[in-house]
This record gives C-alpha cells, sequence and structure tokens, in this order.
C-alpha cells in the first residue's frame, strides 16, 4: 500500500466546496484519504474518568512505529453487561467474530474498506486513540450508525425564503436535538441494528429522537408514518458514508455513518409535524445552518455539505471558499 495521505481538517478553514471535491460520499472507500482525530482523542472519555494515553500528532498514524505506546484499557460496565445490541468479550468462550465482512446479522465490514484485525482484535483505521477496548460502544470493529439530516428553507411570516443580511444566500434550517450524554447539539441519529436496513434506520431514528414516536398511541405513530412517508421517500442526498471522529472511539472500536439529506423544499411537509423530543434526546428544535454551530462529533462538516449542495447560506466571510 502506498504512503497514506493524511488531512488535517478545520471547518473554520476549509469550505464545503472544497471537501465535496476531495472528499465525496464514497471516496474514503479506497483509504486515499484520511483524517486525523480530533475527539477521538480527547479525555476524559464519555461518561468516565477515565484519561486517555497522551497521543501526539504525528504518532497517531499505526504506519509510524512507536514501540513505547501504552494505551489505557476501558470498556463500559453498560457493555460487559451484555445487552443485546453489545457483542461479548473477545476471549470470552463461543465468541468468534467474523470480522471485515457480515457476521449473521452484525454488520462488520467497514465502510470504509478493509481493516486490520490484530491479536483478534480489529484496528482503527484511522489510527491510535490512547484507549483499547470497546468504551461505550458494543461493537468490536466498526459501529454503524444513520443520520438523516432533515432540512427547509426559513421563512419569514409571509412565507418567503430569509436570506442572510451578509452572503445574500437563503438560510436553511435543519432539525437538531440536544443530547441527553453530554448536551451538545447533534443531528437525530442512531444506531443500526441488526439487520436493519439504513433506508429504515434513517426513519425509525428521526421518530424517535424528533417526534418522541416511542411514546405515541399506534394510531398516533400511524398518522406520523403517513406524513413522513412522503418527506423519506422522494429523491435523497447522501451526505457522507464513512467513519466519524467521535469522542467514544477506541483502537478497537468506532463509529461509522451514513448521513442523509432529507430536504422539505416547499415546508409543508414539516410544518404540520409537532416536533418533540425523545428517546435520547433532551430537547428538540428547527436550528438555522451556519459556520457558527458547534455540534457533536463530526456533525457540523454534515452540516456544511448540505448548504454546499443546496447554495444556502453558511458562512459571513466570503474568503472562506475554496481557492484552486
Amino acid at each position: 500500500m502506498n504512503e497514506m495521505l493524511f488531512l488535517f481538517f478545520s471547518f473554520s478553514n476549509l469550505s464545503a466546496s472544497c471537501w465535496s471535491r476531495l472528499h465525496p460520499a464514497n471516496m474514503f472507500n479506497n483509504y486515499n484519504v484520511k483524517f486525523h482525530h480530533r475527539k477521538a482523542l480527547t479525555s476524559p472519555y464519555p461518561g468516565s474518568h477515565i484519561e486517555r494515553s497522551q497521543v501526539p500528532e504525528d504518532k497517531v498514524g499505526w504506519l509510524t512505529e512507536w514501540e513505547d505506546y501504552n494505551p489505557v484499557e476501558y470498556t463500559a460496565k453498560s457493555v460487559l453487561a451484555r445487552p443485546n445490541w453489545a457483542d461479548p468479550q473477545i476471549n470470552d468462550e463461543g465468541f468468534s467474530p467474523k470480522f471485515n465482512e457480515r457476521d449473521g446479522e452484525v454488520e462488520r465490514k467497514s465502510l470504509n474498506g478493509l481493516y486490520v484485525v490484530e491479536n483478534g482484535r480489529p484496528r482503527n483505521p484511522v489510527g491510535r486513540t490512547g484507549l483499547t477496548g470497546r468504551g461505550l460502544l458494543g461493537r468490536w470493529g466498526p459501529n454503524h450508525a444513520a443520520d438523516p439530516v432533515v432540512t427547509r428553507w426559513k421563512r419569514d411570516g409571509s412565507g418567503n425564503k430569509v436570506a442572510h443580511p451578509v452572503s445574500g444566500k437563503n438560510i436553511l434550517q435543519f432539525v437538531a436535538i440536544k443530547r441527553r450524554d453530554c448536551g451538545e447539539w447533534a443531528i437525530p441519529g442512531g444506531m443500526v441494528d441488526p439487520g436493519e436496513k439504513i433506508t429504515a434506520t434513517l426513519k425509525r431514528e428521526f421518530e424517535e429522537e424528533a417526534l418522541n414516536s416511542l411514546q405515541k398511541s399506534p394510531e398516533e405513530k400511524a398518522k406520523l408514518e403517513k406524513q413522513l412517508q412522503k418527506l423519506f421517500s422522494q429523491e435523497h442526498f447522501v451526505v457522507y458514508r464513512g467513519y466519524v471522529d467521535d469522542p467514544r472511539n477506541t483502537d478497537n472500536a468506532w463509529m461509522e455513518t451514513e448521513a442523509v439529506n432529507y430536504h422539505d423544499e416547499t415546508g409543508e411537509t414539516m410544518d404540520n409535524l409537532p416536533l418533540e423530543a425523545g428517546d435520547d434526546a433532551g430537547v428538540v428544535r428547527w436550528v438555522d445552518i451556519s459556520e457558527k454551530l458547534e455540534l457533536y462529533a463530526s456533525h457540523s462538516y454534515f452540516i456544511k455539505l448540505v448548504t454546499e449542495k443546496q447554495g444556502a447560506h453558511w458562512s459571513e466571510d466570503p474568503g472562506s471558499e475554496c481557492h484552486e
């Protein structure tokens, strides 16, 4: 394999148009592009007092030899309790996971291509994180999620689109949730259940997180399903497929996602749906999109690509556009 190209990224310094050319939805699959960790190196580990071993920027990549690397081992008690979404420990009797392939109902293939398995453990394809084990993640290797980015145009009282006074571009809004676990704003996504299709996960997670469908009566839920069918069956934009720089990632378990934009051009579908926080969400609301948003994991990047696709407002600074 050729020497891998490492790209350092800063959402504030590189426009979405740059990234869409460098990194379209499927480009990550061929391993030509890699991102250094940022959130996957932070301490303490979420939901704990565990401090990761320090990993210098030049030692993140596995291609760099580091004989003294001594990561902390940590798997949360909630994972070790073996809920139905979690694997056993690697050495447990009867557990023989088939990495890099479909393993029964569990998808262990990575959206990024093949990953290395060392001493029976899968190795994070992006590099060292200072932590081994699974942390809060249930699966060894890739943990697959789906992120539905539901958008509409911001409109005034007369129903006209609202343009940003500086950029002159129309302002997009997306449905955002405030996560209960960390208090950060995020896309209302979640984990793909074993055997579940991504399209089903996207719709289910939006219903559970943003419409509180789990607490609805069968009649109310059927009504929501009917209203959402139009939005989720229309043409959509696959924003991103691949590895996510997530604070829960470890050397042996990591998040991957498929982020998909469902855009309500007229606003008629979403205007009739009452947003209500549910499941892992503390708050849910429509949020104006701009570069000033600080979101969970890599969600700012996904949102930025959506604005570029829709030709919407992102930045007040024209200098943030891409220059060849």
